[in-house]
């Protein structure tokens, strides 16, 4: 039977993972040079970039629960403003606009304030 710990431990280890995945598939659909149509498309490109960056903060707090809330916001805002500078590479025939750091910043202090009221930071 497996302890509480290890089970804990596991489960962790399974948040991680599954950051490390979203954030590898945000920056790439951010970077290919003709990303795939999505059925977000219709509401705009900064509910895109919301609900990506949300979706990482909401990974990001659960996977790395001893991790400094504010470090992770700004860590996921940095990100967030790196892809807007890929974007300016004109190989990529992307756009560059700082509106979309905006939305992704906004996006990432709304759910890191909102699970530090539902999900206080471990210090174990």
């Amino acid at each position: 039977m497996l302890k509480p710990k290890k089970i804990r431990a596991f489960i962790q280890l399974a948040e991680q993972f599954a950051f490390w995945i979203a954030a590898t598939g945000a920056v790439t659909m951010a970077v290919l040079p003709k990303p795939p149509r999505v059925p977000l498309d219709r509401y705009g490109d900064k509910v895109e970039h919301m609900i990506a960056f949300a979706t990482l903060s909401l990974l990001a707090v659960l996977a790395f629960p001893r991790m400094p809330r504010l470090r992770i916001a700004e860590r996921l805002s940095f990100l967030g403003a790196l892809i807007e500078v890929l974007q300016s590479i004109p190989a990529l025939h992307r756009d560059c606009d700082i509106r979309d750091w905006i939305a992704d910043t906004i996006a990432i202090v709304v759910v890191v304030a909102v699970m530090n009221l539902v999900r206080p930071m471990r210090r174990d």
